[in-house]
């Protein structure tokens, strides 16, 4: 069963042992957008996700069909 994005943050706010509150000032957001986001809020601005993932150490990995020849590409691109 697929976890909502929603619970992995609930869970690991959880075991960092934060509050919502603490969590949104070690993220320079504010307490509503971390209550949102626990209550599975879809639309937030992405910035704003990001800097609650990093206190968190959540990590988005995007997947994609193409995904492998973009990094071929990325790599023959720098060097």
């Amino acid at each position: 069963m697929q976890q909502s994005f929603a619970e992995i943050i609930v869970f690991h706010r959880k075991r960092s042992g934060l509050s919502q509150q603490a969590l949104a000032e070690l993220a320079g957001v504010g307490k509503n957008l971390v209550y949102e986001l626990e209550g599975g809020k879809q639309t937030v601005r992405l910035e704003n996700l990001l800097k609650v993932l990093r206190v968190l150490n959540i990590e988005l990995d995007f997947k994609s069909p193409l995904r492998e020849a973009y990094m071929r590409e990325r790599a023959d691109a720098q060097g």
